[in-house]
């Protein structure tokens, strides 16, 4: 029996192997409804949501050879560019956005009722130099509150394991027990925090968030700034990469067809949430057609920029990384398949 052409054709396919997140707008590339071109792709996603399933598939893509690649921190990979270290290549694949200022929380009648009230004051942070902690110093400044007016404490949430072990300048206290108790007993006076903290009750508290109405705060950032603050990415392994660089391209792309795949979905059968019609209306008006979409168009290009140049002010790199440093690999992968 002879093989068909497509089925020939599937088999000459480069075999990639990547992790991620179980994020829903992946389900038409993970279900194998989109396929990138010349690439027979493995997903290994995450489950049900899971911080921690997510936190080590990150771990194993970028310190082992497990994988291919696949999801990592923004700030972490800026962190190798900027030290000079070359062994991932990353993509503008943004599998992880979210707005911050929802992650701003205080205790009930306690001491910060406005950004203003945070100077001078402990603020609890569950990792020093993460993707999100460095949104989070970005937000501070529009808020008119330098990060630096502040004294940091850094440690877990809600229980021992989760912050990362990563180093700090000697004037950030490292918190002695889960921050969410912390805040709730008074020794810090707000938190940011990605995870929901224990005692969270918008309504009775202990824990409440500072911004009652979160997503107006949101909006008005996204307006003021242009920016829908990109969290993690999709990174190659360098060797992965030099051996085929035309993967960079065909990845990218297929991500993208992803997210529009998921988008179309969605309109068509907007079934994620009851009001999903009217949420996607207003989304769309707000943020316009693709707010998710990858590649490096100028709102990407301008958050990426805008990301760097606030880890570079608070030191959390010694130099300038720009845009087309960060991606210089890509975009050399781009410059080949156009030639």
């Amino acid at each position: 029996m002879g093989v068909s052409r497509k089925a020939e054709m599937e088999m000459t396919d480069l075999p990639i192997h990547l992790a991620s997140a179980d994020y829903m707008r992946l389900l038409p590339l993970a279900a194998g409804l989109v396929r990138p071109e010349g690439i027979a792709l493995t997903l290994t996603l995450g489950r049900d949501g899971s911080w921690d399933t997510r936190n080590a598939l990150m771990g194993r893509v970028n310190t082992t050879e497990d994988f291919d690649g696949g999801e990592s921190s923004m700030g972490a990979h800026l962190v190798r560019v900027a030290k000079g270290d070359r062994s991932m290549v990353a993509l503008p694949i943004f599998v992880l956005r979210g707005f911050i200022e929802r992650d701003l929380y205080v205790r009930k009648g306690g001491p910060v009722k406005h950004p203003a009230d945070l100077a001078d004051r402990r603020v609890g942070l569950y990792s020093w130099g993460a993707s999100g902690a460095i949104w989070y110093r970005h937000a501070m400044e529009r808020m008119g509150i330098s990060p630096d007016a502040v004294q940091w404490v850094v440690g877990d949430v809600n229980q021992p394991g989760e912050s990362k072990k990563v180093a700090f300048p000697a004037h950030v206290e490292t918190a002695p027990e889960p921050m969410s108790k912390m805040l709730a007993d008074g020794t810090i006076d707000a938190l940011w925090s990605p995870p929901l903290p224990n005692g969270f009750d918008a309504a009775s508290g202990p824990i409440i968030r500072l911004f009652s109405d979160s997503q107006a705060e949101e909006e008005a950032g996204f307006r003021a700034t242009g920016i829908f603050p990109p969290m993690h990415l999709i990174i190659l392994r360098r060797a992965v990469w030099e051996a085929n660089p035309w993967i960079a391209t065909a990845l990218t792309q297929a991500f993208d067809a992803s997210d529009a795949a998921f988008d179309a979905g969605q309109r068509g059968f907007p079934d994620a949430a009851p009001w999903m019609y009217q949420e996607r209306t207003r989304i769309g008006t707000i943020m316009g057609a693709r707010p998710y979409g990858h590649g490096l168009g100028t709102a990407n290009l301008h958050a990426v920029r805008v990301f760097a140049e606030t880890a570079h002010r608070y030191g959390l790199i010694d130099r300038m990384v720009e845009p087309q440093e960060y991606f210089a690999d890509y975009l050399d992968s781009s410059a080949r398949s156009s030639s």
